[in-house]
Parts: C-alpha cells; sequence; structure tokens
C-alpha cells in the first residue's frame, strides 16, 4: 500500500518508529504496531536492535565522519581529549555510542550530564559568561564563538581567496593585499563569498562592491581588503587603494544572503567530496598566473634602459615574438590546459631568455657602463623576481 501521499497515515508510523527506536536502546527487539495505519488495515513488524543498526549504518558512519571533521578542525589530538559528552536523545542509540568509543580508542564515554538537558546546560553557561555573573566553577571556562564556512573574496582565475578561516573564533578582524592583473584599470570588483570550495563560483555570493583606483601598470595598485566580524556574526567589509586612500565600505548581516545550517553542512561535505578537484584546479590556474606573470616581468626585462643598451634587435624581436606569439596566443587558445603543459611553455620561456642573456653577455658593450655587463643577469633575476 503506497501511504506516501496520506500525512496522517505517515505522522502515525513516524510516531510508532520513533517510539521503537528509544525502546531499541535498552531492548533486544521491539514491535512496531499502528491501528488502522491507511485504509482500516493495521500494520504490524518486528524490529531487532540488529535490523535496525543495520538500516541506519549509513547514518551512523555520517555521525563519526562529523565527529571526525571536528576534531581535525579543532586541530586537536583526540588522546587529549579528556571527555566525549554525549547531547540529545540519539546518542542513547548503543551502536552510537560504541562507534565512538572506537573513535576515541576505546575512551569511556562522559554521561554525567543528561543527554536532553546538555545544550540547555551549555546555553546556561554562556549566559552566566555573557552576564558576567559566574561562580569559581565556571571561572577557567572558555566559550567561543567560531565562523561555520570561511569567508574571503574573488581573485584572479575565479579563485576564492580566504581572508577568515572556518573555525575561526570571532570577533576577529584579518586583511589581505591585492593588486590589479590589468594595465589602466579604473575599478576593481570586490567580491565577498564564504564556503570551501576552491572556485567562487561554487561559493555562496553574499555581496560584492567597485572600488575604484587610479589607473596605473598591472601590479602597482596596492589595494587593502579588510573583513571584520562582528559578536554578532555581522560581517563588515572594506576595501582601500594605498596611495591614494580611497576606501568603500560594505556591511552584511545574517540576514542578508547567508546559508541555513542545513546548507552550511552540505558545503562542508561537498568540499570533502571535491577536494583532489579542487586542488588540481587550484594548481592549474597558479601555474597560468605564474607562466602569465613571468611574461610580463620579461617585457619589462626588454624595456629596461640598461638592457636596452646590451640587446640586439635580433634578440629583442624573437623574446618578443616568444612572449607574444607563442605564450600569450597559447594561454588564450588552451584554457584548460594541464599544470605540466604550462610548466613545459614556462621553461620554453626560460630557455629563450637564458640564452638572450648570454647574447647580451658576449655581444658588444654599446656604451654600457663598467660593472653593469658583468651583472646583467642580477638586473634581469631582480625585474623578473619583482
Amino acid at each position: 500500500m503506497d501511504k506516501s501521499g496520506n500525512p496522517r497515515a505517515l505522522r502515525k508510523l513516524r510516531t510508532a518508529c520513533e517510539k521503537a527506536k528509544r525502546t531499541l536502546s535498552s531492548a533486544i527487539k521491539t514491535i512496531i504496531e499502528v491501528d488502522s495505519l491507511y485504509k482500516g488495515i493495521d500494520f504490524f513488524l518486528s524490529m531487532s536492535r540488529a535490523k535496525f543498526e543495520e538500516l541506519n549504518k549509513e547514518h551512523f558512519n555520517k555521525c563519526m565522519e562529523i565527529v571526525e571533521r571536528c576534531v581535525m578542525d579543532a586541530k586537536i589530538d583526540k588522546s587529549s581529549i579528556d571527555d566525549v559528552v554525549l547531547v540529545g536523545g540519539s546518542s542513547r542509540i548503543p551502536k552510537v555510542r560504541e562507534l565512538l568509543r572506537d573513535l576515541f580508542d576505546g575512551k569511556n564515554l562522559c554521561t554525567r550530564v543528561h543527554v536532553d538537558e546538555a545544550v540547555a546546560y551549555g546555553a546556561a553557561v554562556h549566559a552566566s559568561r555573557l552576564s558576567g555573573e559566574f561562580n569559581e566553577k565556571l571561572q577557567n571556562t572558555l566559550l567561543r564563538e567560531v565562523t561555520p564556512l570561511s569567508l574571503g573574496t574573488k581573485t584572479a582565475g575565479d579563485i576564492m581567496e580566504i581572508i577568515i578561516p572556518r573555525n575561526t573564533s570571532i570577533p576577529i578582524k584579518m586583511e589581505s593585499e591585492f593588486t590589479t592583473c590589468c594595465d589602466n584599470q579604473a575599478t576593481v570588483l570586490i567580491g565577498v563569498y564564504e564556503g570551501e570550495r576552491q572556485a567562487t563560483r561554487d561559493n555562496n555570493l553574499l555581496g560584492e562592491f567597485r572600488l575604484e583606483i587610479p589607473p596605473a601598470p598591472q601590479g602597482v595598485p596596492k589595494i587593502i581588503v579588510c573583513f571584520e566580524l562582528d559578536d554578532d556574526g555581522i560581517l563588515h567589509v572594506s576595501a582601500k587603494e594605498k596611495s591614494m586612500g580611497i576606501t568603500k565600505k560594505m556591511i552584511i548581516t545574517n540576514e542578508k544572503g547567508r546559508l541555513s545550517k542545513e546548507e552550511i553542512e552540505r558545503i562542508i561535505l561537498e568540499a570533502d567530496k571535491y577536494k583532489v578537484e579542487d586542488e588540481m584546479y587550484r594548481k592549474k590556474v597558479e601555474a597560468r598566473q605564474a607562466l602569465e606573470k613571468y611574461a610580463f616581468n620579461i617585457k619589462h626585462v626588454i624595456k629596461n634602459k640598461k638592457v636596452i643598451l646590451m640587446l640586439s634587435p635580433e634578440d629583442k624581436g624573437k623574446i618578443s615574438d616568444a612572449i607574444d606569439d607563442y605564450t600569450c596566443q597559447w594561454l588564450e587558445a588552451n584554457e584548460d590546459a594541464k599544470v605540466e603543459d604550462v610548466d613545459y611553455m614556462m621553461n620554453n620561456l626560460s630557455t629563450v631568455l637564458d640564452l638572450t642573456i648570454m647574447n647580451m653577455i658576449k655581444g658588444e658593450d654599446y656604451g654600457v657602463p663598467r660593472g653593469v655587463k658583468d651583472n646583467i643577469t642580477g638586473i634581469v633575476s631582480a625585474i623578473i623576481d619583482n
């Protein structure tokens, strides 16, 4: 019989199943019985604890995964944990307790706190700390609110640059410095995201704004992005261009586009699931950015006044072709190139630069000051590494 479209029948069956779950915490077998469940038909089922554990094996294992992740996020060793406190009625399930003991290497579980009262107990302790009225027992108690998800901004290549990592204690204020990726940019877009994925498209956008900046060559502007999370979980975001002091701010409240607990849990699980793929994506983007920066810096090398005096037109043409025709065009035509292919192109460009330096050392001086020619390798390296 299909009772999925009958809310009343489902409610009666759910109540009976919950009762059976509680009974199986102390008994090895129980009966699930519902009179007139659907269209006058009575429901009767014998359920053993072993069968119950088999049916819920996947859910129990997920619980242990959450506990393990909690320990990892806290960056503590399981052996250093004094007590494992049980919270909630489902922590009475024998299989859950067995898995917890195994997870913590046979450690006895703390049963001093009533599982149905543990949350209220913690809330009372937290309230006493906030009010400043607490006794000696709570003197050394430390309660911390933490960020449920990492907070960051979007950088070149759609990479999520984390500014406040997940599980950071609040209140907190952190900042990072960024620059431009194009010449003469007049504005930069500051996007604020929460999530654990490497690409911002896979994270939750909380808000964005544009900051006007004075036009300058690529990499010259310095933009400080500051995230400040207060006690109420309100996020204050500011961006400041250092040379002119141009600043813009934005406030993101808990109600503005923030995720629910269920969505947060889903995002964390997805981050674990796609961890390898995300890391490969980040490495690919970073390799492309490194090649682009290398090519950009070589352009500055051949424009340097000291280098121009020693650079023959033939060598200048070769290195310009290597940058424009082979490197930049190749990057545009191969957006999904593997890290190995990008590294190969980097080595090719490096070889052209090395040959050019050798030719400059061997070539004619063209009025180059004493000592400059001998130090041409250092001059080029300083520009490349800048």
